[in-house]
This record gives structure tokens, sequence and C-alpha cells, in this order.
């Protein structure tokens, strides 16, 4: 076993030198002896971040690739390899995994008691996490995920999860997946607020839509924003009082339905987790001034964002989202738990 490794995991940094793990380009992934100060990992399955996974489909369709699960499979393999990690190199962005702990360093700094054999969920993105793929046992289009054979390096800085006993791993790894988004809205949305969740259907937005709707209590109202008139059902069980059918990119259909449902008013808080670009001025228009929106989804754009506010005038706060809030894990594990709603939708969505 190493010994000095740095608790941020920068003596695994192969280029450029003097950067995190996460921006760098190439990563160690050398899995025949860890650092005293890493978690060793024989991961299970990856769950690619949505947008990077969406991405990636559409770059292989373009290339011409009809086998989807060879293509994506060839290209993990080929991607991790390369760089030792699982970080799309268009997006930025990666995802999180699960696995059995196999080793654990003698100056792990431990965030949860945690053993050899037990199963957990890396909390950390997989943009920063050195990622060794043996083989890809199956690619759940369908799901944004690959069953692997393979390991990983968890960093002394890095969070994990003992995933629950009483939940399936799958069911438990799509809710943590999204987890910072419902923590981040629990402290964001106050009682009364008028909250718009663009992408009320997917993974985060139902989630967010319940939470949004818990905090906001009587006097608030939650309006989801979706691109299809069968996901209305869902929205309205899930958490929303009003649905607003819309391309996501669609800024004026999106100001001029947020108007009429609000009299006027508009949001005082936007949340915004779609997976696909342009989608930043949709969200601040939909947005009272001085309300804050906040950026959840990784297609979003800081740039697009503030000069976007800046050209239209918008006196808006923004924030760009964390996925990691204390507690974050726990939070949305005790919503699905909690909420029968939820847990009948995310076990027809995510488990086999």
């Amino acid at each position: 076993m190493k010994a000095n490794g740095c608790r941020y995991g920068t003596h695994r940094v192969i280029e450029p030198k003097g950067v995190l793990p996460q921006p760098a380009r190439i990563l160690n992934n050398d899995m025949s002896e860890i650092w005293d100060n890493e978690m060793l990992i024989d991961v299970i399955r990856l769950n690619v971040d949505s947008a990077s996974f969406h991405q990636i489909k559409n770059k292989l369709m373009a290339q011409g690739h009809t086998d989807m699960e060879k293509a994506f499979a060839e290209h993990a393999i080929e991607l991790t390899n390369r760089t030792g990690k699982h970080k799309n190199e268009d997006t930025g962005s990666g995802g999180m995994l699960i696995g059995r702990v196999a080793a654990i360093g003698e100056k792990f700094e431990m965030k949860q008691e945690v053993r050899v054999g037990d199963l957990v969920a890396s909390l950390v993105s997989l943009s920063l996490t050195p990622l060794k793929i043996n083989k890809v046992k199956q690619v759940l289009l369908d799901k944004d995920q690959v069953e692997i054979d393979g390991q990983a390096i968890l960093f002394s800085s890095g969070i994990y999860a003992k995933l629950p006993a009483d939940m399936d791993e799958n069911l438990a790894l799509s809710v943590l997946d999204v987890a910072g988004a419902p923590a981040q809205v629990e402290r964001l949305v106050q009682p009364g607020d008028t909250v718009v969740i663009i992408g009320a259907n997917g993974k985060s937005g139902i989630l967010c839509s319940a939470v949004a709707r818990e905090r906001s209590e009587v006097c608030g109202k939650v309006i989801g924003v979706v691109r299809n008139k069968s996901y209305i059902p869902t929205c309205l069980e899930t958490g929303c009082h009003e649905v607003i059918i819309a391309d996501a990119t669609d800024a004026l259909t999106i100001e001029r339905e947020v108007h009429r449902l609000t009299n006027g008013k508009m949001a005082d808080v936007v949340i915004n987790v779609v997976n696909i670009e342009d989608t930043e001025l949709p969200s601040i228009m939909a947005c009272k001034d001085r309300g804050l929106v906040y950026f959840f989804s990784m297609a979003s754009s800081f740039t697009k964002a503030a000069l976007g506010a800046e050209g239209i005038g918008a006196d808006v706060d923004m924030i760009l989202g964390n996925g990691y809030a204390h507690h974050h894990a726990e939070i949305s594990l005790d919503l699905l738990r909690r909420n029968p709603t939820l847990m009948k939708l995310f076990k027809e969505r995510y488990t086999d």
C-alpha cells in the first residue's frame, strides 16, 4: 500500500500536473496497489449523468452506429482506458457508481462507517473518479446506466453512502444520483412561494416537485414545465398544481404561460432540471424581479445564463447547482420512503 497521497487525489493526476482530479484530462487508474488514503470499490453499475448519457448516444448515432448498446459499451471502455475516468469530454460531466468495498486504506477518512464487502454508492462525480472497466455487461439505454465489471477509487475527500437494506440497489442508485437537487430545493423554497420546475417529469424533476409542494405549503403554487401532454398526470400526482406544455428552450411561451398562471407575478423560485442545452433564458424569464433561479442540470451554461440575463435586463439571483448538500442522501431517500407515489413511480421506472 502506497503512502502520503493527497486527500483530494492529486497523486492520481497524470495530466496536467498541479490540478485536481475533476479538471484533469488523465488520471492514473491502476488498481493493482492503492494509496493509504483511498477506498477501492469493485464496481457493479455506473449511473451516467443524464445530460452526458444522452449527448453520448446522440453523438454515436451521428457517427452512424446502429447497435447503440455495443457502441456505448465500446465508448465507455475506450474513454476510461485513455483518460482513467468516465468524464464526458464534451459536457464535462460524469455520474456516479455503486459497488462493493474491496479495500480501505488505513488513513482513509471515514464519513460513514463501512467495511470490506459493504455495498456503497459514490456521491462524487465519475468525472473525478479513477475508474477501470474490465468488461461492460449491459448498457441500460432507458435508465442511463451501465453494468460493468471494474474497479474505482474514492479519495479521502470523497463522499459516499452505504446503500439502504430496505431498497433495491438500482432504486437507491437512481435516487442518490440526483440527491443534491431535492436537498437544495428544500433549502431554497419558502412557504407561500410560487415555484416553476422546468423538466418536471424527469428523475430529479419529480423529486423537486414533491419537495417544492411540501415547502411552499397551502399558500404556494408549483408549476411544472414539460414537453409532452402525456406527462401531465405524473406531474400532478408528484406535486405540481399546474402544468405548462412547452419545449424547455421556448422562452416566450414559458414566460407567457407563467405570467398567465401567476397573474403577472411570475415565479419566486425557478428550478431547471432538464438535460438539454439552451434552457437558460426560459428559466430566467419565468422568474420575477429579484427572484431565484437554480440550475441543477449539467447542460446549463454559466455564460449563457449570465449574459442572457444581462441582455434582457433581468435582475435575478442565479445558483449553479451543487450536487452535494449536507445529508442530501438521507433527505432524498427519506422523501421516497414517506411518499408512496414517488416510491411507486421510481420502482416502475428504475428497477429491473
